[in-house]
């Protein structure tokens, strides 16, 4: 009788262990991806006073892949290397989105192209809830008529710089959006991008965080507030999977989207609101860390584009890892993804990246295919100038867009490029030269018209009807002069802001003046802009 009763048991009960076994054949996936986050801001990768226990613990559960590229070392183009696993190239992404005039001088569209291939979409379409929260940045919210993220594949969202038509969320919601995601979708496959702020400028700390960190100078006291905001958010979403009890049927992922910002050498005055309270705190307090690699963000050396990346997948992959021999990039995380959610990739789809499913399962892999990367930003010494750069194997180029100029670096004994082989082996560089110059043919020269707003392209301050006024460095002299509030020869992006008032796309006029990227302007380069695509101040 006992035995009966135990085989009608097992009967019953194995169709809910079939569906059980079926769940865990999709896994839950969340993206956690911050902004200017280096490579060592972690404590976990050696920073000598940043704490990320959080972070730590992920690391601790999952593998830390230590050779992780993204594939433009700015936000935008690199984003849309994770959404679509193709070069942002492809799109002639090249640079951050900006107001529409800048982008149309830069020869990018206003936006991604809605038709491209994405991520979120391919799971959507095999039953994924999809959600993204926290930084777009796929569009600029000075341009109207962008696409919102449904047209991308999401279900929900609630982000901050989209287009000019979506209400932006709050900064600090992002984890708290993520969470309520999480309860409600727990009983279904889910994918959700959390997208952070921290550490991309003005840094905004919490009160609490800023608290903790106050026994440390100002510069120091800010940066590590909002390291800790950020890791805070990643132990909240790390308990409510546990709370939710799916847990051990997600994949987490943490990255940064490219290398640390520039630090200026001087604060700019506080951003305050109306009732004096500090709002923001500008470039002086950016003093994330690449660990010891060359360049920082705008780079294409290894500061500019290898970034943090920790996966957790319970039971997949081994706990406590170290990853030094895998080369993962930005654009194999879509094929890989999808082979681990079981979704097969459309047979039109045509990728830039690889399937390393293996390497989150803790197998030693070797990539077939070489690395390619293209910057048409901030060109300046030491670390900015190049155009182009490849890698294959353990060989890395950097070069100028006709070649002329190279540098070549093998990665595994020169993890900071540091020495320049390129001399000794004229025959590697010839051949990656070459690869480099073939993969820049095939990259259309103009954006699809289809992602160009209609709207009219103009400063608000001179409209259609009037022609646009030039600026002589006269004027540019005087407001120079009239904007330096403390009179040492430098303007701040606050000094700036404050001269115009709030008007639009400040940010963005700021770094076309700013031609090395230091967050900072000399006179000469407000006075005699050359080659300001603004055209304007």
């Amino acid at each position: 009788m006992k035995q009966t009763i135990t085989t009608l048991a097992f009967l019953l009960l194995a169709p809910f262990a079939g569906l059980n076994a079926a769940e865990q054949s999709q896994p839950n996936i969340v993206f956690i991806y911050a902004d200017d986050w280096g490579w060592s801001d972690l404590s976990c990768h050696g920073h000598p006073w940043l704490k990320t226990p959080n972070l730590d613990r992920l690391a601790s559960e999952g593998v830390d892949f230590q050779q992780f590229n993204v594939l433009n070392p700015v936000c935008s183009p690199s984003r849309t290397a994770v959404m679509t696993g193709h070069y942002p190239a492809r799109y002639c992404i090249h640079q951050h989105f900006a107001a529409p005039a800048q982008n149309h001088a830069r020869n990018m569209p206003d936006w991604l192209d809605p038709q491209a291939p994405t991520l979120p979409r391919f799971l959507q379409q095999a039953g994924y809830r999809t959600a993204h929260f926290g930084k777009w940045h796929l569009t600029n919210r000075d341009t109207h008529g962008a696409p919102n993220p449904e047209a991308y594949g999401y279900d929900q969202y609630a982000v901050f710089n989209g287009g000019a038509e979506l209400p932006s969320a709050d900064l600090h919601a992002t984890a708290a959006n993520t969470v309520a995601f999480i309860k409600a979708n727990k009983d279904k496959p889910f994918f959700i991008n959390v997208w952070l702020h921290e550490s991309h400028t003005p840094h905004v700390p919490t009160p609490a965080s800023m608290e903790k960190w106050k026994h440390l100078d100002a510069q120091k006291q800010v940066y590590a507030a909002v390291i800790t905001d950020g890791d805070n958010d990643v132990g909240t979403i790390l308990d409510a999977l546990l709370a939710a009890g799916v847990a051990d049927n997600t994949i987490v992922m943490f990255a940064s989207d490219n290398g640390p910002e520039s630090t200026t050498a001087k604060a700019g005055p506080l951003k305050r609101d109306a009732d004096a309270n500090i709002t923001g705190y500008d470039t002086f307090y950016s003093i994330g860390s690449t660990g010891g690699l060359r360049g920082r963000k705008r780079s294409l050396f290894e500061g500019g584009v290898r970034v943090p990346f920790i996966v957790r997948w319970p039971g997949h992959i081994p706990a406590g890892t170290k990853n030094n021999t895998t080369v993962f990039t930005a654009v194999d995380l879509l094929p890989t993804l999808c082979a681990a959610a079981g979704v097969k990739v459309p047979d039109d789809y045509h990728g830039d990246g690889e399937n390393l499913l293996d390497a989150f399962q803790g197998k030693a892999i070797t990539r077939a295919r070489p690395i390619f990367w293209e910057w048409l930003g901030n060109k300046t010494e030491p670390d900015w100038w190049p155009r182009l750069a490849v890698r294959e194997g353990d060989w890395k180029l950097a070069m100028t867009a006709d070649g002329q100029r190279v540098e070549l670096h093998r990665l595994t004994e020169d993890r900071a490029e540091k020495t320049d082989v390129a001399q000794d082996h004229p025959e590697i560089v010839a051949r990656l030269t070459k690869l480099a110059l073939a993969w820049k043919a095939t990259l259309p020269e103009r954006p699809n018209p289809a992602c160009l707003t209609k709207a009219p392209v103009t400063d608000k301050n001179n409209p259609p009807t009037k022609p646009a006024k030039r600026v002589t460095p006269e004027v540019r002299a005087k407001a120079f002069a009239s904007w330096d509030t403390n009179q040492d020869d430098i303007l701040t992006f606050d000094e700036y802001n404050a001269g115009l008032k709030g008007q639009e796309n400040l940010a963005a006029r700021f770094q076309n003046f700013d031609k090395n990227g230091d967050g900072r302007l000399t006179r000469e380069e407000f006075i005699n802009p050359a080659g300001n695509a603004a055209g304007g101040k």
